[in-house]
């Protein structure tokens, strides 16, 4: 399998006027544009997705539905309240095995779950310091996937890195 961990575009930052609950920060202009980027970067990498599972809160799902829209994904993404920021690792691959086999799976999350998700798999704890930014993205192979060290890192591009892989 391999397991694509990204993290949410550029959101409208918290606190804003008329954006008090965090779950419903939207993504900004800028955000929606540089993830457009980044999905046509990830497309150059030969990168795909048999189904995206998102966060329930909007910058996720704004971020998802980009996604699927430049890979003109047919299964809109899934939403799964194992990704949000403060979620429980072991619920989350259990929802995944339970539900979701596929080879390519997106989740599209937030931080510090992603980091902390990747550093269990990696190492099978939380003792991988890793700095996501937002529309950040990393691929990791696994054969099984499990509450431990699990999987292969790939690869970890930042945003500007597949920007750049767009133009």
């Amino acid at each position: 399998m391999n397991l694509y961990l990204i993290r949410h575009a550029i959101a409208v930052e918290p606190g804003t006027p008329g954006y008090e609950q965090d779950s419903q920060r939207p993504l900004t202009e800028k955000g929606c544009k540089k993830m457009e980027s980044i999905a046509t970067g990830l497309q150059s990498l030969g990168v795909e997705f048999e189904l995206i599972l998102s966060s329930p809160y909007l910058r996720a799902r704004q971020t998802a539905d980009i996604l699927a829209d430049v890979f003109v994904m047919t299964d809109r993404p899934v939403i799964s309240e194992n990704l949000t920021p403060m979620s429980d690792f072991a619920e989350l691959i259990g929802e995944i095995n339970e539900k979701y086999p596929a080879d390519n799976l997106a989740l599209v999350g937030h931080e510090p779950a992603l980091s902390g998700l990747i550093s269990l798999l990696l190492a099978g704890n939380d003792g991988v310091s890793i700095n996501m930014k937002k529309g950040g993205v990393c691929c990791l192979s696994l054969e099984n996937l499990r509450y431990s060290r699990s999987a292969t890192l790939e690869w970890f591009l930042t945003p500007a890195q597949l920007v750049k892989l767009s133009e």
